[in-house]
C-alpha cells in the first residue's frame, strides 16, 4: 500500500497540471484566497501519517478461527466483520482523501502561477531585483547572451525611449502613479548581443549581484505555450523548464539606469524580507564573487583553459554561466552532462570531510563531548549542517535539496528506531517535495535524481547479498586475492553502470528524445575520475580558499589542468570515424514507458516473489511497439516541415518508401547508386532562406553549428541515417561567397550568408549524402569544403567530400520504378542578375503525400500543416493526359523577377505535355513574391506555409482554411 499510495499521489499531481493549461478550474482561485491554501501542505502531512500510524496495526488479530487468521485488523477491536469493514472503509477515505487533496494542491499551485503570469506583450519601465545568479554572462566577442532570473516591481507602461539618464532620473513615486504600478512578476531578463548601439551599456549587467535593484526598460512577453515549446528544433521544453522555475514571463533589456543600489543599503528593499531569504541573498553573493575571481583575465585566455576553468567553477557551485555551447554539446555526446550538475556526490563529499575534521578534532581535543553526544551524532550533526550550506550555495536544485533532505531523514529514523527502510524514506521525500512545489514534477533532475538513486539502492542490495554469498570462496585462495579483488571491483563497477544505462535509458529518450551511446564507455572511466579526484580536489580547493588563495590556485590549476585533457581525450576519442554513431533516437510515450517499467519490475521485486520469466511478454511486446514505430515512418510518402530556429529558414524533409525490391535509382546525368544497397525509403532534405531581398529583415542568428546539430538529431528521431541528397534552393549572392580566411569564425560561428552551404558541409561529415543540389553559382564549393575541413580538422569524420550540382530549371531526378520524380522549375544561374537564381523543387509522387509539422517532443504525433484550399474554379480543366495521385511544390523565391521568368519560358512548354495530378500542393513562405496567376498555371488546389501564416496573394482567390 505505501507504494501504491505514493504512485497514486505522484500521478494524480501530474494529471492536473497536465491538464492545467487547457481546461478552466474555478475551484483553485477560490482558494488561493482562502486561509486553506497555505496550510494544505501542512494537512497533507498529518494524514499521510495518520493513515501509516494505521497501517502499522495491520497485524492479524490472536483468534484460533481461520477468517480471523487470515484477515487483518488495522484498529484493536474484535475482528468481526463489522470491524473489518470499518477498518478498510477508514484506510480507503484516508487513501482518497490523501490523493484528493495532492490534486487540490497542484491545482492551487497552478492558480497562484496564472496569479502573477505575464499575459501580454508590452514595453514597460519597472524596478528590478536581481534574484540569485545569472544563468549566463553578457559577451559581445562571443555572441554569449545575458539570462538573469529577477523580480519587477512598479511597472508601468513604457510611452517613450528611455535614455540611462532618463533612468537615473526615475523614482519609485514616479512609476507608483500609473495603474499597474503595485504589479510584480517574476521574469527571465534576456539581453541579446547587438551589431551597434549598447553593447557597453548592456555589459555591465555582468556586474549585477544578487539582491541588487536598478530601473530598467523592458519588452516582457508571457510564457509560450507548451505545444508551441515543445516545436522547436531540440524537443526541449522551455515552457515547462520556465514553469518550474517559477517564472511568470521574458524580458528583454532595452536599456538601464546607471546607478545600481545594493539590496543592503536600499531603502527600496522590501521589508518583508525574512532572515532566511537575507541569508540565501549572502550566499548568492558569495556565489557571485567567486565566479568574478575564476572571470578574472577572462579574454586574455585560450579557449580551452577557459573551458576547463568554467567547468571547474560548475563542479563547485553548480554555475555554468560559463560554459560554452560546444563545452555543453561535448559533455552531451559523451553522455556525461550529469557530472556538470551539483549532485549528491559531491554533497556527501564534502560532508565527509567536514564531518571527519570534526570528530579529529574532538578526538584529540575534546573527547568528553563523547560522554553527551554519540560520536555517530556528531558526524550526523556535522554533516546536516554542511549539506544544507552547501545545498543553499549551490542552488539548492533538486539533486542537492534531495541528498540534504535524505541524511536529515535517515538521522531522524535512526534517532527514533522506526522500523522503515531507506527506500521508503526515498519514496516520502519525494512525496514531500512535490506538495511543497508541484511544479518540481516537471523538472528532469527530479525524476533522474530519485530514480536513479532508488535504483543504486536496489542495485546495492542485491549486489551485496550476492557478495556475501561468495566471499567466503574468494578468500581460500589467498595466492589470487589482489587479482581477484580488483577483477571483481572492475566488474561490479561495470555491471552497475550499464545496469544505470538501461533502466534509466527510457525516462532520458521520453525527457530529452535523445540519448548517448558514449555513455556507457565514458561514464565508467569518468565517473571515477569525477567523483574520486577532481571532485574532492575542487572542493578541497574551495575550503582552502576562505583561508589561504594562493594554497587554492595551485589546487585549482592540477584541477584545471586534470579537466582540460579530459575535453581533449574525449574530443579525440568521439571524432573516431568508425564509433561516428553515437546518438540513440527513438520515439518514447507513456505507453512504452509503462512496457518498461512492466519488464524490469520482476528483476526490481524481491527474487522468488514472481518469476523473472515474466518480464519476457512485456519485453516482446516492447520491441514489436517500438520496431513499429520505427516502420511506420516509413510506409507513407511524407513531407516533414522541421523546425529550424528561425522563421525565415526552413528545412523540410522527404520520406518516400520503396514498394518493391528495386535499390537503383536515376537523374538526368544517368548516374546510379552503388549496387548492393539495401533500401527501405528515399530521403532527401531541401533547404531554404526565405529573406525577400527587396525588403530589409533581421538578419538570422543561426550558426551552421547549431542547424546542422538540430537537424541531425531531428533525421535520427525519424530513423534517417542517410540522405539521397540535398538541395539548397536559395541562391542569394552572398549564400555561395568566398568564405573568410579565419577558419575558427568559418567552423563555429559562419556569418549567416555561408549558413546552409556550411551546414551541408557539417551534415556530410556527419552522415552520408549522395548528391547535393546547390542554387545559383556553386563555383565556390571546393574552397569552402577545403575551409571547412582545415577549421574543422578535430572532430571531422574524414567522410568522402560532395561536390555540388546546380539546381535550374530542368534537372530531374527520379527513382527507376517510377514512382518519384524531383524537378527544378526555376533557377537560371546563366543570366546575370541573382534574383532570378532561386530554386523551386516540384516532387511528384504517385502516392498520397502527407504534409507534417515535425513535433520534436513526440515525431510519431506530428500533426498535419494547415492548408488554404482552393475552390474548384480555380483548378484544371477534368481533361488531363496522364493521372498521378500528388505534386507538391516547394516554394523558394526571395524576388518576383522568379516568377516572371517562369511564366515567359515554361508557361508553352508546359501546356504542350499537360499532367493532371490529384492533389498539387503549394509549400512556401507567406513572404512569397509569387502572383495568383501562377497558381492559376500550376493548377494549385492546396497552400501551405512554413511559417503557418496565410499566403496574402491566395486570399484574394477563393479560399478556405482547413488542416489537411
Amino acid at each position: 500500500m505505501y507504494w501504491l499510495m505514493g504512485s497514486l499521489i505522484v500521478v494524480a499531481m501530474m494529471g492536473v497540471l497536465a491538464v492545467a493549461d487547457s481546461v478552466a478550474m474555478p475551484i483553485g482561485s477560490l482558494l488561493v484566497d482562502n486561509a486553506i491554501a497555505p496550510a494544505l501542505p501542512l494537512s497533507l502531512i498529518i494524514l499521510a501519517i495518520t493513515l501509516m500510524v494505521l497501517a502499522q496495526f495491520n497485524v492479524p488479530a490472536v483468534n484460533r478461527s481461520s477468517i480471523s487468521q487470515k484477515s487483518p485488523s488495522y484498529l484493536p477491536c474484535h475482528p468481526n466483520r463489522a470491524c473489518r469493514i470499518l477498518n478498510h472503509t477508514l484506510v480507503v477515505a484516508l487513501a482518497m482523501a490523501l490523493v484528493i487533496g495532492s490534486a487540490l494542491q497542484a491545482m492551487i499551485s497552478h492558480q497562484q502561477a496564472e496569479m502573477t503570469e505575464v499575459t501580454k506583450p508590452m514595453r514597460v519601465q519597472a524596478l528590478v531585483t536581481i534574484e540569485g545568479i545569472s544563468d549566463s554572462v553578457y559577451d559581445a566577442a562571443t555572441d554569449s547572451s545575458y539570462r538573469q532570473v529577477a523580480t519587477i516591481s512598479h511597472v508601468s507602461p513604457l510611452v517613450s525611449e528611455l535614455t540611462t539618464q532618463d533612468l537615473d532620473t526615475l523614482t519609485v513615486s514616479e512609476l507608483d502613479k500609473d495603474e499597474g504600478g503595485d504589479s510584480k512578476h517574476r521574469v527571465l531578463l534576456n539581453a541579446y548581443p547587438k551589431k551597434s548601439s549598447n553593447n557597453s551599456q548592456l555589459a555591465r549587467l555582468n556586474h549585477l549581484q544578487p539582491g541588487d535593484q536598478l530601473f530598467m526598460s523592458l519588452t516582457l512577453a508571457p510564457l509560450a505555450t507548451s505545444e508551441q515549446a515543445t516545436n522547436n528544433p531540440s524537443g526541449f521544453d522551455s515552457y515547462r523548464w520556465l514553469r518550474g522555475r517559477h517564472i511568470d514571463g521574458v524580458a528583454n533589456v532595452l536599456a538601464t539606469s546607471s546607478p545600481i543600489v545594493s539590496a543592503s543599503s536600499s531603502v527600496l528593499a522590501p521589508a518583508s524580507h525574512s532572515y532566511l531569504q537575507s541569508f540565501r541573498t549572502h550566499i548568492d553573493q558569495g556565489r557571485w564573487q567567486l565566479r568574478q575571481y575564476f572571470y578574472q583575465d577572462w579574454a586574455e585566455q585560450t579557449t580551452e583553459a577557459q573551458q576547463a576553468k568554467a567547468v571547474t567553477l560548475s563542479l563547485l557551485t553548480g554555475d555554468r554561466s560559463l560554459i560554452n555551447r560546444d563545452t555543453k554539446d561535448l559533455y552531451q555526446l559523451a553522455g556525461i552532462s550529469h557530472l556538470l550538475a551539483i549532485s549528491g556526490t559531491h554533497i556527501l563529499f564534502l560532508a565527509i570531510m567536514l564531518a571527519g575534521g570534526v570528530v579529529l578534532i574532538f578526538n584529540r581535543l575534546c573527547p568528553l563531548v563523547y560522554r553527551y553526544v554519540p560520536r555517530w551524532q556528531v558526524r550526523w550533526w556535522v554533516m546536516i549542517g554542511a549539506a544544507f550550506i552547501y545545498a543553499l550555495f549551490t542552488g539548492f536544485d533538486v539533486p542537492a535539496a534531495r541528498t540534504a533532505w535524505m541524511l536529515l531523514a535517515i538521522g531522524v529514523v535512526r534517532l527514533t528506531l522506526l522500523p522503515i527502510s531507506t527506500m521508503r524514506v526515498l519514496l516520502a521525500l519525494a512525496v514531500l517535495m512535490a506538495w511543497q512545489d508541484p511544479y518540481v514534477l516537471w523538472q528532469a533532475g527530479y525524476w533522474l535524481s530519485f530514480i536513479a538513486v532508488a535504483l543504486l539502492l536496489k542495485y546495492d542490495d542485491t549486489s551485496y547479498k550476492y557478495a556475501q554469498s561468495t566471499v567466503a570462496s574468494h578468500r581460500t585462495k589467498a595466492g589470487n586475492a589482489l587479482v581477484k579483488r580488483v577483477w571483481a571491483l572492475s566488474k561490479r563497477m561495470f555491471t552497475l553502470q550499464f545496469w544505470l544505462f538501461i533502466t534509466l535509458l527510457p525516462i532520458t529518450l521520453l525527457l530529452f528524445g535523445k540519448a548517448s551511446l558514449w555513455g556507457l564507455v565514458i561514464n565508467l572511466f569518468a565517473i571515477g575520475l569525477f567523483g574520486w579526484v577532481i571532485v574532492p580536489l575542487n572542493l578541497l580547493a574551495g575550503l582552502c580558499y576562505l583561508l589561504s588563495p594562493v594554497i587554492a590556485n595551485s589546487i585549482w590549476a592540477l584541477v584545471i589542468a586534470i579537466v582540460a585533457g579530459l575535453h581533449e581525450w574525449i574530443t579525440g576519442l568521439t571524432s573516431m570515424p568508425v564509433l561516428a554513431k553515437a546518438w540513440l533516437y527513438t520515439p518514447i510515450n507513456m505507453a512504452i514507458l509503462l512496457m518498461v517499467l512492466l519488464s524490469i519490475l520482476p528483476w526490481l521485486l524481491p527474487r522468488g516473489l514472481v518469476s523473472r520469466w515474466l518480464a519476457l511478454p512485456p519485453l516482446t511486446l516492447l520491441i514489436m511497439t517500438v520496431y513499429a514505430n520505427q516502420q511506420s515512418l516509413m510506409t507513407i510518402p511524407t513531407l516533414y516541415i522541421l523546425p529550424t530556429g528561425d522563421r525565415y529558414v526552413s528545412a523540410v524533409l522527404l520520406q518516400y518508401p520503396i514498394v518493391n525490391d528495386e535499390n537503383a535509382s536515376k537523374n538526368n546525368n544517368s548516374q546510379s547508386l552503388a549496387t548492393g544497397q539495401t533500401k527501405k525509403n528515399v530521403s532527401w532534405l531541401f533547404l531554404a532562406d526565405h529573406r525577400p531581398t527587396t525588403t530589409r529583415t533581421v538578419p538570422s542568428h543561426l550558426t551552421a553549428d547549431k542547424l546542422s546539430m538540430s537537424l541531425e538529431q531531428q533525421l535520427g528521431s525519424l530513423s534517417v541515417n542517410k540522405l539521397e541528397g540535398i538541395v539548397v534552393q536559395s541562391a542569394r549572392v552572398g549564400l555561395t561567397a568566398t568564405l573568410t580566411t579565419d577558419h575558427k569564425r568559418t567552423v563555429s560561428n559562419a556569418a549567416p550568408s555561408e549558413l546552409l552551404p556550411m551546414t551541408v558541409a557539417q551534415l556530410n561529415q556527419r552522415l552520408p549524402v549522395s548528391q547535393y543540389w546547390q542554387a545559383g553559382r556553386s563555383d565556390r564549393w571546393p574552397k569552402m569544403q577545403q575551409a571547412y575541413q582545415t577549421g574543422n580538422h578535430s572532430k571531422s569524420l574524414s567522410t568522402s567530400a560532395i561536390s555540388a550540382q546546380r539546381c535550374e530549371q530542368g534537372k530531374l531526378w527520379q527513382l527507376a520504378t517510377g514512382g518519384l520524380s524531383i524537378e527544378a522549375m526555376t533557377g537560371w544561374s546563366k543570366i546575370g542578375d541573382a534574383n532570378v537564381w532561386d530554386c523551386t523543387v516540384a516532387i511528384d509522387t504517385h502516392l498520397p503525400m502527407r504534409v507534417l509539422i515535425y513535433n520534436a517532443a513526440d515525431p510519431m504525433r506530428s500533426l498535419s500543416a494547415t492548408a488554404q484550399t482552393l475552390t474548384p474554379s480555380v483548378q484544371s480543366s477534368p481533361h488531363h493526359t496522364q493521372a498521378s495521385s500528388s505534386r507538391v511544390v516547394l516554394n523558394a523565391d526571395t524576388h518576383q523577377r522568379v516568377w516572371q521568368m517562369w511564366s515567359l519560358l515554361c508557361v508553352a512548354e508546359k501546356t504542350d505535355k499537360e499532367t493532371r495530378f490529384d492533389d498539387v500542393i503549394w509549400l512556401g513562405h507567406s513572404a512569397s513574391d509569387i502572383t495568383a496567376d501562377v497558381l492559376r498555371q500550376q493548377r494549385i488546389n492546396k497552400i501551405m506555409t512554413y511559417d503557418e501564416k496565410a499566403l496574402e496573394v491566395a486570399l484574394a482567390l477563393n479560399t478556405t482554411v482547413s488542416s489537411k
